[in-house]
Order: structure tokens, then C-alpha cells, then sequence
């Protein structure tokens, strides 16, 4: 674990965006393979507001990189955060926590934040409109929810105690980890079911991803689904009778337009409706 967080603390630039579009292939060749649902779409077309939202993303997190290590590098000068309050046990288990933590505060906090707060949820919108769920919905999101949920991850580096190299980590676990979740392919149900209890499975994400609630406002884990569990938003549904798109913004031509998505934030408030029908 050491030699890992040491590779993390110095890992260039060239080797994050390796991570980023190895694990865009990996899934988006998976999805070929062993697809979830069989969707009759023009994958290229569809992937191009997702990638240039992937984009806004990459470049907002490294115009603000200074910030999460200015702030790593005071935590760990100044023995400041929870990992430093910690009674003394093992370097994997500290590390481990804090990668728990930081998916806490960094992930799921911000997720259920902004499904809960108006102006936050019509930011976060973009990420639910699309009707086609794939590995490249992963980074759908608006420059806007970009900023905020960058916001999150820097408070969760101060409060958690993290050194850069555990942040770099996390952040490389969690791009991977959205990536799979959101993939359209198809594990098989049982297995699926066993790696729900330990991290996010596909099956699990994709409830979030139903167009109607109550489950599009459960199930906000990237990592690890014990956050799901523990605070009560873990829902279960089967997975053919899935959705995807918000019925509030049901419109598929808009839902592919960069210009109208950079717009939806600054559109009036709307929610989805309740699911008429039980499972």
C-alpha cells in the first residue's frame, strides 16, 4: 500500500488521463459485448456531449489541482484531520478509511446535497437527462455541479487528513468506479447482487438513473454502497424495468445539444414524478 500511495503522490499527468480513457474503452468495448440493454442509438453521436461534459470536468480539476494539494500539504504539516486522530493502527487500514472517507464526503454527500437543494438538482439535471446510460454518462456533468462537487473533495481532504497521494488515489478509484457503474452491460444478477454489498455495482447505479421517483433519489454511492446502506438511501428494483432520462426533461433531441444542457441550471425548478406503480 505504501509503494502505491507513493506512486500516486508524484503520478504525472499523462498516466491520469491514461486511467481516464483506458477505462472509457475498457467499458465502452464491454458494453458491445455483454450489454444491459440493447440500445438502438448512434453510440459516437451520443458520446459527444458526454465526452465535451468529461472534458469541462478534466479541466476545471486541474485549473483547481493547486488547491487539494496546498490543502493535502497543510493537513499533513500541521497533523491536522481525522486520520491523524486515529488511534495508531496499520498504513493499509488508515489509507482504507481514508479512501472510505473521502468517498463519503467527496461523493456521496455532494450527490445527496444536490438532489436535495432546488438550484443544486436543476446543476445536477444534465447528469440524469440522458435516456442511454452508458460508461460515457459517467462524467456527464455540468461545469457547474464540476465546481461543486470539486468543493466537497477539498473539504473532505481537510476534514479526513488525506496526503496527495491518497487524494490522487481516490480520485483514480472513483473515475474508474463511475465509469464501471454507469457501463450498460450486464453482470450476472447474483454477482452483481454480491458486489453491491462491499462497492456500487452497475445494477445498483442504474436504479438511481429510473426516470420516476422514489428511486431516483436513492442509491448516490460512486464507491462504496455501506453509505447507502448506513444512511437509509439503498433501494432495490429490477433492473429490465429500468428507465433512464428525468420525466421532466423528456425531450431526447435537447438532451444531445451541449447548448441547451449548459443551459438547463437556469430553468425553472422541476422534480420527477412518483412512480405510479409498485415493483
Amino acid at each position: 500500500m505504501e509503494t502505491i500511495i507513493a506512486y500516486f503522490e508524484t503520478i504525472p499527468s499523462t498516466h491520469r488521463s491514461l486511467i481516464l480513457v483506458s477505462g472509457l474503452t475498457f467499458f465502452w468495448l464491454l458494453e458491445g459485448a455483454v450489454p444491459l440493454f440493447n440500445f438502438q442509438y448512434k453510440k459516437w453521436r451520443h458520446a459527444l456531449p458526454n465526452l465535451f461534459f468529461t472534458m469541462t470536468t478534466v479541466l476545471i480539476n486541474f485549473l483547481l489541482a493547486f488547491l487539494l494539494l496546498n490543502a493535502a500539504d497543510w493537513v499533513v504539516a500541521q497533523e491536522f484531520g481525522i486520520l491523524y486522530w486515529l488511534p495508531k493502527m496499520p498504513f493499509w487500514a488508515l489509507m482504507l478509511i481514508g479512501i472510505m472517507l473521502l468517498d463519503l464526503v467527496g461523493a456521496y454527500l455532494p450527490h445527496w446535497v444536490e438532489h436535495r437543494i432546488k438550484p443544486l438538482w436543476m446543476v445536477h439535471l444534465v447528469h440524469h437527462s440522458d435516456h442511454k446510460v452508458d460508461t460515457t454518462t459517467a462524467n456527464r456533468h455540468h461545469p457547474l455541479e464540476s465546481v461543486i462537487r470539486f468543493s466537497f473533495t477539498l473539504f473532505g481532504v481537510l476534514i479526513v487528513g488525506a496526503p496527495i497521494g491518497l487524494v490522487m488515489l481516490y480520485q483514480s478509484l472513483s473515475l474508474v468506479l463511475s465509469q464501471f457503474n454507469h457501463a450498460n452491460i450486464q453482470l450476472p444478477k447474483n454477482l452483481d447482487r454480491i458486489l453491491s454489498f462491499v462497492i456500487v455495482s452497475p445494477d445498483m447505479h442504474k436504479i438511481h438513473h429510473h426516470y420516476r421517483l422514489p428511486y431516483t433519489d436513492a442509491n448516490y454511492g460512486n464507491i462504496f454502497s455501506i453509505w447507502d446502506r448506513a444512511f437509509g438511501t439503498y433501494m432495490d428494483f429490477d433492473r429490465e424495468r429500468i428507465v433512464y432520462g428525468v420525466d421532466v426533461f423528456p425531450d431526447e433531441n435537447k438532451n444531445g445539444q451541449i447548448k441547451e444542457l449548459l443551459k438547463q441550471p437556469f430553468q425553472n425548478y422541476q422534480r420527477p414524478t412518483a412512480e405510479a406503480e409498485k415493483p
